[in-house]
């Protein structure tokens, strides 16, 4: 299930920056909506998976993890997957851009997964995967902290809301997947449906759990990671190997699982050894409170600086102690900006050590080229974004990557690159379409990124 009460982290300091106290910098009031005309949507196209460098031994215990647990942390009896070829078909009012993301999705998943997976002609009675389109309303009236999730044994919505309650919905009581339906929102930003497909279809075929330790997946609940990774590709690619099958148990898998290894990633023989694996709940529940809807400020806050604390008593120095700083950069914006801009850079140093977390590195760059832009410090603020922006590019974050542009495009600004500054912004608004959508979205972000930026006032170099 795609959760979204943990983002990535875009609109919160977006929409908090006006009010945070930079020394010696005043920090505008936002203006008026950006009125300028918008440039076609850009997207993406050739996808540049980054491999996974961990060792086939940490590779075989994070299979098992992801396999035979789900998110609520209760047990799956049995391995569980399609057996045969795979169909996916799409029902309901679908957006545009869907067709073309879901094509390239099944794409990546034949050549890069291995599966025997294809679209299914519309009116197929019986395709093994249906895609639900329902409006974001409807779909949270029923699920409301879901951005989209995914059922067994249901082909619409109206078997589903019958059947919600039924063990028919149970993945503990299946023993082999036939009939999956996933369901999300049409009515969001083409990135939000890509991202949707991407992890609900992913989790349609394979793993149901999410694991906050991992560094460079989407099954982590942390959000960074928008579209399936080398390490996601390798995961479906052991799922689907011939040596496994539906039925079998955790010990059998676990047999299994270094000869297959060795056979689809020899590369993981000499790989690095073994990451921290487990995470306590109360870290957990530290983070979710943190980062989740119903907790009033103080008591996020508070959560925030919980997680920390047990992070450091751990002794972790891993993307988890990384994250953690992170919400707590964030979450301090406001109260504590002197703690937010020390947190983020320690999230920033943990980060960019590990070449597996370059795009949650990327995440906090853009907050620091916030903080950087307030102070009128335009060459630092290109700097941190250019160092970032190959990362945002692979990983596929047209929100990020509009975001991160449209700061350099105040940084030239403020050099007085007007040239440079316009052409800048011209790509950035052609991404921001994809990454938000509606045009009035698009206006509203530029013009809340446009009033961190100093008046009346040179650059500081």
């Amino acid at each position: 299930m795609l959760n979204r009460f943990l983002p990535a982290g875009l609109a919160l300091f977006l929409t908090a920056c006006s009010s945070v106290s930079v020394p010696d910098v005043d920090v505008p009031q936002r203006r008026e909506s950006y009125t300028g005309s918008l440039p076609p949507m850009r997207t993406f196209s050739t996808p540049r998976v980054a491999p996974t460098y961990r060792s086939n031994a940490q590779l075989a215990v994070d299979f098992l993890d992801l396999t035979f647990r789900m998110e609520s942390g209760r047990r799956l009896p049995h391995f569980s997957r399609f057996e045969g070829p795979v169909t996916v078909t799409v029902k309901g009012n679908a957006p545009a851009s869907l067709t073309g993301d879901l094509t390239r999705l099944v794409s990546r998943l034949r050549s890069e997964a291995g599966i025997d997976i294809r679209l299914s002609k519309p009116g197929n009675p019986s395709p093994s995967i249906t895609v639900q389109v329902v409006s974001k309303r409807e779909l949270q009236r029923l699920v409301p902290q879901a951005a989209c999730f995914v059922v067994p044994n249901v082909s619409s919505w109206s078997e589903f809301r019958k059947a919600r309650r039924s063990r028919a919905v149970d993945w503990a009581a299946l023993a082999e997947r036939k009939q999956i339906a996933v369901f999300m929102p049409g009515d969001v930003s083409p990135q939000e449906v890509r991202d949707c497909l991407h992890e609900e279809i992913a989790q349609a075929l394979g793993p149901l759990n999410d694991l906050y330790r991992l560094p460079d997946s989407v099954f982590n609940d942390d959000n960074f990671h928008t579209v399936l990774t080398g390490f996601d590709m390798l995961m479906l690619r052991v799922y689907y190997d011939p040596a496994l099958r539906s039925g079998m148990e955790r010990s059998q898998v676990a047999a299994r699982l270094p000869a297959i290894l060795a056979r689809v990633n020899p590369a993981g023989t000499r790989g690095r050894g073994a990451q921290p694996g487990y995470t306590p709940r109360a870290w957990i529940d530290s983070i979710e409170t943190a980062l989740g809807p119903r907790a009033r400020p103080a008591a996020r806050l508070a959560a925030a600086k919980n997680a920390v604390n047990l992070s450091k008593r751990h002794g972790w120095s891993d993307n988890r102690a990384a994250f953690s700083l992170y919400a707590l950069g964030r979450l301090s914006l406001s109260a504590e900006p002197e703690l937010s801009l020390a947190s983020f850079l320690e999230a920033s140093r943990l980060y960019r050590n590990n070449p597996e977390t370059q795009i949650q590195a990327a995440h906090v760059a853009m907050q620091l080229a916030a903080f950087s832009l307030s102070a009128g410090q335009a060459d630092g603020t290109i700097g941190l974004i250019d160092e970032v922006l190959p990362a945002v590019r692979r990983a596929e974050n047209a929100a990020l990557l509009s975001t991160l542009l449209l700061l350099k495009a105040e940084a030239y600004e403020l050099m007085g690159r007007v040239p440079e500054a316009a052409a800048v912004r011209t790509e950035a608004l052609g991404w921001a379409r994809y990454g938000f959508g509606s045009d009035a979205v698009v206006r509203a972000r530029v013009s809340e990124i446009s009033a961190l930026k100093p008046r009346g006032r040179t650059a500081v170099n």
